[in-house]
């Protein structure tokens, strides 16, 4: 019999579960959400966004979402408290509700009261409420939530962070029994605020409270709970009202809530409201999923956080290090790294890398210098070698040219002994003489000279020179050889002078074996063979010489190659006197080239910038 009742008992439980499951799933989707204040202040508004934000990550379904605002800080009694339950009772008529949120232990009263007449059977969740009010209602079944715990001892370790060795507290707020969470305070004076002064200005105008805080002693704190109007007929939020004090207070305020911070407020130990709303909307979801309210019981709700306000730590010289373990801060002004980290990480980097490309560009430049320096030292030990080469070449006409005035010489000291060993001298004649020996001693130390000069091996050297000087000078040292080769020179110099920056003996050397290569291509020609140098302007930046020769010309095919090292067409040359005619030009910044003449011959052209004046 006994086994016969337990299977009938097991089964009809079995039956009755799935029932009451079901029943819990098919809660309807939809909040009503009572507010004891007004949602469109900041504190609640932002209770209500936590709530809503917690709500709609929800995807299994759309929640509709209904809120009421009780504004009970302003209006209240029992004529208030029933037109409030016959207005729900007539909208709410026949709307089904899947829970009930309840924001303030003075909702929660109401909400109590009216459910069995207004939401029989639906769940209530709460928010905002703190330990003596949770006791005090005795809460019934099918209710849950979190609590709220804002101590006052947390305040007055704010208060003695921020103000070092503090003597006084100042209580500002609306009266204690108007409050909803901050009322517990007045029983927590006597012990959180033990040996220190306690000027207590809870409960008076907004035109008391504003005078009173602006003449606190030293080592003094304000404590603010909340001030709901100026107690002469103008409502407002608290936020609003913390902005009104802080105008006048000439100590730091204490907050208890986030939203105070901006206006004025110092920091403390302040709720979050956003933080309460997203806790109290999670519990809200967990109802309309099938969890019973019943089986979670209230707990205290962790949005309670240090923070406090930068703007006005600097304002009461509030030094960081002062403040509790863990403490935020908010609106502090951000350091040019924390604002432009990614632009100055761009900037630094971009710097770095040019730093590193000049470093490279002046390596490759000082190895470009010393490459220059040896390419030029090597090119004058070079063009050393080939003045010595032309001078062997030239050694028949310098000792003729050397020659002629030593034979000169020693005829005229001859006749001078003669005419001096005469029993009557005539010395008019004697003076003639003498003064053709010295031209001639004259003539042979230039030849020596301009031999020593285009022998000797000198660094090179820049300066401004008349281009016109320097061809007439190649002429007159190559006269005796054109001479010995029955070549006829012909020299037309610019009628202006014509400055260019270079190294006189290297330019001399170029139009040398200019010069000489003319003569050399003439050697087949019986007759007729002639040499003309030419200097002149072209345009405003450069001079331009030209050796043109009545020779048989260049090879057309050849014209890209005359310039080439160990280029010749001579039996017996080494091909390197144009190649280093060209590294000459081109050192100074010019250009050298040949072309064939349209009457026959060939002609060298070389052009040189001319010299800033």
């Amino acid at each position: 019999m006994i086994m016969h009742l337990s299977a009938l008992f097991f089964s009809v439980a079995a039956l009755l579960t799935p029932i009451q499951v079901t029943a819990q799933e098919a809660r309807p989707r939809s909040i009503l959400v009572l507010d004891q204040s007004d949602m469109r202040g900041p504190f609640y508004h932002q209770v209500f966004s936590g709530l809503r934000s917690a709500v709609t990550a929800d995807r299994q379904s759309h929640i509709t979402l209904y809120t009421e605002s009780l504004d009970l800080s302003r209006f209240h009694g029992r004529n208030h408290e029933a037109n409030l339950q016959r207005y729900f009772g007539d909208k709410y008529h026949g709307i089904p509700i899947g829970t009930v949120v309840s924001v303030g232990s003075a909702t929660l009263e109401l909400v109590l009261r009216w459910r069995s007449e207004l939401w029989p059977g639906v769940p209530v969740v709460f928010a905002m409420v703190d330990e003596i009010d949770l006791a005090r209602l005795r809460l019934p079944d099918n209710v849950t939530g979190n609590i709220v715990k804002v101590p006052l001892a947390d305040s007055i370790k704010a208060a003695r962070a921020m103000v070092p060795g503090l003597q006084t507290v100042v209580f500002v707020g609306d009266a204690w029994d108007g409050l909803s969470i901050y009322k517990n305070w007045k029983e927590e004076i006597p012990v959180a605020a033990a040996g220190l002064d306690v000027i207590d200005f809870v409960g008076q105008t907004m035109a008391e409270v504003r005078k009173g805080v602006a003449a606190l002693p030293d080592k003094s704190a304000i404590i603010y709970s909340a001030m709901f109007s100026d107690g002469q007929g103008t409502y407002f939020p608290p936020a609003t009202a913390v902005s009104l004090i802080a105008e006048k207070a000439n100590r730091p305020i204490v907050v208890a809530a986030e939203t105070f911070l901006a206006p004025g407020g110092a920091g403390g130990f302040v709720l979050l409201p956003h933080r309460m709303g997203e806790d109290v909307g999670r519990l809200a979801l967990r109802v309309l999923n099938g969890e019973p309210a019943s089986s979670m019981p209230p707990a205290v709700a962790d949005a309670v956080k240090p923070i406090f306000n930068w703007l006005q730590m600097q304002r009461w010289g509030v030094s960081e290090s002062n403040l509790p373990p863990g403490s935020e801060i908010y609106f502090r002004e951000s350091s040019l790294w924390e604002r432009y980290r990614w632009q100055t990480i761009a900037i630094a980097a971009a710097l770095l890398m040019q730093a590193a490309l000049i470093s490279v560009l002046l390596h490759e430049r000082h190895k470009r210098n010393d490459a220059e320096l040896e390419s030029r030292h090597r090119m004058t030990e070079l063009a050393h070698v080939n003045r010595h080469a032309t001078a062997g070449e030239l050694s028949s006409s310098i000792a003729h040219e050397l020659n002629q005035p030593l034979g000169t010489i020693l005829t005229n000291t001859e006749t001078a002994q003669l005419i001096l060993n005469s029993p009557s001298p005539d010395l008019s004649e004697i003076k003639e003489i003498l003064a053709d020996i010295r031209r001639d001693d004259l003539r042979a130390s230039e030849v020596i000279h301009r031999m020593r000069s285009f022998l000797t091996r000198a660094p090179y050297e820049s300066k401004d020179i008349d281009i016109n000087d320097t061809l007439r000078e190649v002429f007159d040292f190559l006269s005796v050889q054109a001479s010995a080769r029955n070549v006829a020179m012909y020299l037309k110099p610019s009628a202006s002078s014509l400055w260019v920056k270079g190294d006189p003996v290297q330019l001399q050397q170029v139009i040398m074996n200019l010069i000489l290569n003319s003569m050399d291509a003439m050697v087949p020609m019986p007759y007729g063979r002639t040499v003309i140098g030419r200097t002149e302007k072209n345009g405003e930046s450069s001079a331009v010489v030209s050796i043109s020769d009545s020779g048989p010309g260049i090879p057309p095919e050849k014209l890209n190659e005359v310039f080439d090292p160990f280029f010749t067409t001579k039996q017996q040359g080494m091909g390197i006197g144009l190649s280093i005619a060209r590294t000459i030009v081109q050192a100074h910044k010019g250009r050298i080239w040949a072309e064939n003449q349209t009457g026959g011959g060939a002609v060298f052209r070389l052009s040189l910038p001319l010299a800033l004046s």
